[in-house]
């Protein structure tokens, strides 16, 4: 990860990066995508960009666990994402989906892994606390809700599911209000190439389609040039 791209990464949503992996790949298929709606706490922000620190949680009941060994999971957890090396971004399963009822993340929550420099989370569960969560901190959830339950981590750096997305500790992730996808560690040092391919690429029907008289004609033409650049 170079700062060219990380940088890059941040200015470019989540379909641009699909898009590219496949400029990578010169064929169609890439599939490390989310499924389904999300519900993103500040459209407006940047992208989610860095490596996976991964967690799975549960809130519906109380862990049946001593409250030591609940304490003491839930420090190995911070510590854990506190260690995260830079860029890092944190991806929670909740594993009472689609039951799920406990707002790990509010306003508390989500200032802690700010402070830890997090660049934003992607969860499956509840978010909550929208008007007082910190900016340039996105939480990518599935669902809104006013408790947090009996929230309690159960295991910590494990392969985690978030909408049909299978995600490893160390994972490249880039997530915003779309979606999330993980870009494989063998395109790396590609992205930054094949993104700029593809804009330039978008940009024979974009600027044909905004041009003073555009017509049927001038789109046919346009879309052949787009058609024969395009993965």
């Amino acid at each position: 990860m170079t700062p060219e791209l990380l940088t890059l990464l941040k200015r470019v949503d989540t379909p641009t990066v699909c898009n590219a992996i496949e400029v990578v790949d010169g064929k169609r298929g890439f599939n490390q995508f989310t499924r389904g709606t999300v519900l993103c706490s500040d459209p407006q922000a940047g992208a989610v960009v860095g490596y996976a620190r991964t967690a799975k949680i549960s809130a519906v009941a109380p862990s049946t666990e001593s409250p030591d060994v609940v304490r003491s999971k839930r420090m190995a957890y911070y510590k854990y994402m506190a260690d995260a090396p830079q860029p890092a971004a944190t991806v929670i399963q909740d594993v009472d989906v689609p039951h799920a009822i406990g707002a790990y993340w509010g306003e508390i929550n989500t200032n802690i892994h700010k402070g830890f420099g997090i660049a934003g989370v992607l969860t499956n569960g509840v978010m909550r606390d929208l008007g007082d969560l910190p900016s340039d901190f996105p939480v990518i959830a599935g669902s809104i809700g006013p408790s947090h339950g009996f929230v309690h981590v159960l295991e910590m750096d494990t392969a985690v599911t978030v909408f049909d997305l299978t995600v490893h500790p160390g994972d490249l992730l880039h997530a915003d209000r779309h979606g999330a996808v993980v870009i494989p560690h063998t395109h790396i040092v590609e992205m930054v190439k094949a993104i700029a391919q593809l804009i330039s690429t978008e940009r024979i029907v974009l600027d044909a389609a905004q041009s003073p008289g555009f017509d049927f004609e001038k789109f046919e033409a346009a879309w052949r040039s787009f058609e024969a650049a395009r993965v």
